[in-house]
């Protein structure tokens, strides 16, 4: 299992015919543009769409490059949560005071359309480990920083014997106590959350959170229920973040479904952001009143540590901006 994600990632879809081959449905042909995925690249594991096949379904939807990406839309921007003003180093973007984000790669194993770092110029802001010690003495030089967050692209595309070496350099700065990792590996490829993967974390000094990226309960499925649960038998603490889309996860019932099956898993809902308006994306945007509405009936039906908070990140601000 420890080398396995690599071949899985080499034979990942890139071509709307291997999309075909794999769903059996040449009706994609129709709805896939290929302007669209010039613009941004088509990248799905070939195991995400096992047994989804129509235009329409809740996975496939996030993935498939749709000629409404091509339509400019006012509000939406390249740069639409302010990274780019907030970089401190190369890779490292410092925008609340006692945290900073770490962008350890440019890479994904999924490119899911609605993403808020799909213009991110990862080449132009230099992300490759070559560029880390400025980095690492940007965060030793900042006492107040307690938290670091690995990021993206997905920070477990690095190699173990990357993480590894990443890890130590940390360890070394005395006053960071939590590290957070953002991931969509341990859902959508989760070959990839391996026993050594898994050591380096639970045998860190830090107190580890993995924040999974999940948003639609056939998310979770036989393919990875055994990973999370590996993972929730150790000391890392497991958290989701959701993006509601249009058509995707909209409606109270999936949401619900959705925060009962992560906790089933392991997870715990943590966030459900509100689209990022980023160009590209605005056709999955929904109506912040009718996300209110969604929060208040998923309340009705839920304990409340199984309502994630419903927020949005804004430019400049210091923090996430709660919307209740």
């Amino acid at each position: 299992m420890s080398s396995s994600w690599q071949p899985q990632l080499a034979n990942s879809i890139t071509s709307v015919e291997q999309l075909i081959s794999q769903t059996a449905d040449e009706n994609l042909r129709a709805v896939f543009s290929p302007e669209a995925s010039q613009q941004f690249k088509i990248k799905i594991p070939a195991d995400f769409l096992s047994s989804h096949n129509k235009p329409a379904d809740p996975l496939l939807a996030q993935v498939l490059p749709h000629a409404s990406e091509l339509t400019p839309v006012d509000g939406y921007q390249t740069d639409p949560v302010g990274d780019l003003a907030a970089m401190a180093s190369p890779g490292l973007i410092h925008k609340y005071r006692s945290r900073a984000l770490f962008i350890v790669t440019g890479a994904c194993a999924i490119h899911c359309r609605y993403c808020f770092r799909r213009h991110f110029p990862y080449s132009e802001a230099q992300i490759n480990q070559e560029n880390w010690e400025p980095a690492l003495h940007y965060l030793t030089a900042h006492r107040e920083i307690s938290e670091i967050i690995l990021s993206g692209g997905d920070p477990l595309m690095i190699s173990d014997d990357k993480l590894d070496y990443l890890l130590e350099q940390l360890t070394n700065i005395s006053h960071i106590k939590r590290l957070r990792i953002h991931s969509r590996m341990p859902s959508v490829m989760p070959s990839r959350i391996n026993q050594r993967l898994i050591a380096l974390l639970q045998n860190s000094r830090f107190q580890v959170s993995l924040v999974t990226h999940i948003n639609h309960p056939d998310e979770l499925n036989n393919s990875n229920q055994a990973v999370f649960k590996r993972l929730k038998n150790t000391s890392i603490q497991l958290l989701n973040q959701s993006v509601l889309l249009f058509n995707i996860n909209n409606k109270s019932e999936t949401l619900i479904e959705l925060s009962e099956k992560l906790y089933e898993f392991g997870i715990l809902p943590y966030y459900l952001h509100l689209l990022d308006p980023v160009q590209g994306a605005a056709h999955f945007s929904v109506k912040e009143s009718d996300a209110i509405e969604l929060i208040n009936t998923i309340r009705d039906y839920l304990p409340g540590y199984l309502v994630p908070k419903l927020v949005r990140e804004i430019a400049g601000e210091q923090s996430k901006t709660s919307i209740l």
